[in-house]
């Protein structure tokens, strides 16, 4: 950006799922726009016991709170009367604003500038509905769409100025990573082994590639985040009362369960292994920026919607790669995304991890473009009040 913006108060509304997706997203937001950009940002949360686990030192019971310069408050089922609206107010993926705090936004001299960010897609279609109106049907307000994607006409990704860097600067640490790994509980990396992060939701298809692995002839060791996988681990395994902290092996399959991490810790883990099993939006777009090979479990949508979402973003991300290494990805994907195939899938991959190690090294910074979703966020709002 040619010059650092004004300082704007911004209010996002977030629900939390129970999959962490969108706070995901909007704690990340709200931190960047505060850091990098000196925005005052309050982030409204229906659900503080559930951020607690991505946001240590939240105290679940209190209203109002900061933690790392952000307010966090309590979205109460009753809103009160009497909250200022702030100038840029973002309801994050479809929450609807209460109707006092939209009669707040209406009694401003200068209504705020409003946006709906919504959930990101690589579909053709997301650049003809990036920005476009909705004047409210009573009030005068009017919101725009706010589209993340993959392409100039779209509102980017989220990514934090120095994380490539600071990315590309663990990936060269040796002793970083073993330092890490030692607090972790996880030995060395042996020689030929494949180390593999697996957060995912629950799938037949983490059953059979889990079972292709213990009989496969190559030592595979898989980091398991606690979460909705944890059942299909435990079942291979025939273990149900897995828990942070286990590790289990099984003839070349090496387990270790992990607990839930915060937001930096994750990325770590994707950073460090060879190969990551992703879910959702926010871990989806972390794993492009650890440069590493990946499937990603996209969530499900009725009349397999989500397939269509998934192939557009495999036509992006596929584009440059070699037809062998393409037709394998595309298969891994909708493998893992359909529960069934996984096991002759992966060992048509396995040949096209090489090709897909140096492609992802390069994706980064072609995803990215020329500028993160909180530059163009920021840029939007001040053309908009200019």
């Amino acid at each position: 950006m040619p010059h650092r913006p004004a300082a704007r108060h911004w209010d996002i509304f977030c629900t939390v799922i129970d999959n962490y997706g969108d706070i995901g997203v909007t704690w990340r937001l709200a931190r960047q726009l505060q850091r990098e950009f000196g925005q005052r940002v309050r982030l409204w949360v229906d659900d503080l016991a559930s951020f607690a686990r991505l946001c240590p030192g939240l105290d679940p019971e209190c209203d109002v709170q900061e933690r790392q310069g952000i307010t966090l408050q309590r979205w109460p089922k009753t809103f009160p009367d009497g909250i200022a609206a702030a100038d840029v107010v973002i309801e994050a993926f479809g929450c609807q604003l209460p109707d006092a705090y939209l009669a707040a936004m209406a009694a401003r001299p200068v209504k705020p500038v409003w946006l709906n960010l919504e959930y990101l897609s690589a579909e053709d279609w997301v650049e003809g509905c990036h920005g476009l109106p909705s004047p409210h049907p009573r009030l005068p307000l009017t919101k725009h769409f706010f589209f993340p994607g993959f392409t100039e006409r779209t509102g980017g990704l989220i990514c934090e100025a120095d994380l490539l860097v600071e990315r590309a600067r663990w990936q060269a640490d040796a002793a970083a990573q073993a330092a890490y790994w030692k607090g972790l509980g996880v030995p060395p990396q042996a020689e030929g082994e494949l180390r593999v992060s697996l957060f995912s939701y629950a799938t037949p298809a983490a059953g059979e590639l889990l079972r292709a692995w213990t009989a496969g002839n190559q030592p595979v060791r898989v980091l398991v985040p606690e979460g909705k996988v944890l059942g299909d681990v435990a079942a291979v395994l025939g273990d149900e009362t897995l828990q942070a902290g286990d590790v289990r092996q099984k003839g070349h399959l090496a387990v270790h369960v992990l607990p839930f991490t915060d937001q930096p810790g994750y990325d770590k883990l994707l950073w460090s292994c060879d190969f990551n099993i992703v879910r959702g939006e926010d871990s989806f777009v972390r794993a492009q920026w650890a440069a590493r090979p990946f499937l990603w479990h996209i969530y499900q949508q009725e009349e397999d919607a989500h397939l269509v979402k998934l192939d557009a973003f495999l036509s992006h991300y596929g584009a440059t790669l070699s037809a062998p290494a393409r037709h394998a990805l595309v298969a891994a994907f909708h493998a893992w995304n359909r529960g069934q195939g996984m096991a002759a899938a992966w060992a048509a991959l396995t040949p096209q991890l090489a090709e897909l190690q140096r492609h992802a090294q390069g994706w980064p910074k072609q995803a990215l473009g020329s500028a993160g979703l909180a530059s163009r966020l920021v840029q939007m709002v001040e053309n908009t009040l200019q």
